[in-house]
């Protein structure tokens, strides 16, 4: 159950880091603190994702978990934040990602 928890955690600092790089390269010049975010996010999201595979999660399963729910997040909140096209063959491949990651998920349980 922590290794879930701590995964989650995970996702949420690295999609914030993704959507602070968006940040950080708005307007004509880069934004020094939106960059500092995105190191600390990314830092705290590969911490979190290896604190769940200490505590007995499976690689694949974790990273497939971590990206997809990563790009899907992304796409979603990039959409909603920043007016960025979310169109139907975008949202097709997201769901088809998240049957990958089941899939894989579902492979590790044998």
């Amino acid at each position: 159950m922590i290794a879930w928890l701590v995964l989650i955690a995970s996702i949420v600092a690295e999609v914030g880091g993704t959507l602070s790089l968006r940040m950080a390269t708005v307007g004509e010049r880069p934004k020094r603190r939106w960059s500092l975010v995105v190191a600390g996010c990314y830092l705290v999201a590969f911490t979190l994702l290896s604190v769940s595979l200490a505590h007995g999660m499976p690689l694949g399963v974790a990273y497939g978990i971590w990206t997809a729910v990563g790009v899907a997040l992304t796409a979603v909140l990039s959409r909603v934040l920043f007016r960025e096209p979310l169109t139907r063959t975008m949202l097709a491949g997201i769901a088809l990602i998240a049957l990958g990651v089941l899939l894989v998920e579902l492979g590790a349980a044998h």
